[in-house]
């Protein structure tokens, strides 16, 4: 506990494996030097793991500055290279007002309401939410 207490004070963010899927989850500002480690680590751990989706979550992100958005390009650019795609999840509204505002479309990336809508997206499902509508199992 304390070891990831430690990790995550020195701005480290956990790279997380389920399956073939990479997860990462944004708490918070996300720092340059934070950004530059993370693309790396993004990187490295797709090679090892052979991985061939990358998820990751902005749902504890309040602000995403064109600083951030354009992290979020280059890891979506860098994992294709790599042969996994990119599915960004949790986008709060007021996130994606910002990007739009900002003229940033995000190339490579797809988004997803949820975790479980990017996971489905990544394994070739539909989510289970379209717009406007429930899913099934949820209120």
């Amino acid at each position: 506990m304390i070891d990831d207490f430690d990790r995550s004070a020195t701005g480290h963010v956990p790279v997380l494996r389920l399956g073939d899927v990479l997860l990462i989850t944004l708490q918070g500002d996300l720092y340059d030097s934070a950004a530059e480690r993370l693309q790396r680590d993004i990187g490295e751990t797709v090679v090892r793991t052979r991985a061939t989706g990358v998820v990751i979550d902005i749902s504890g992100v309040e602000v995403v500055d064109s600083y951030l958005g354009r992290v979020l390009a280059e890891i979506a650019g860098k994992a294709g290279l790599l042969a996994a795609r990119t599915v960004v999840s949790g986008m709060r509204p007021a996130v994606a007002i910002t990007l739009v505002e900002l003229g940033l479309t995000l190339p490579g990336l797809r988004t997803a309401l949820d975790t479980e809508d990017a996971l489905r997206l990544l394994a070739g499902q539909e989510p289970a939410a379209g717009p406007g509508g429930t899913s099934p199992g949820r209120a």
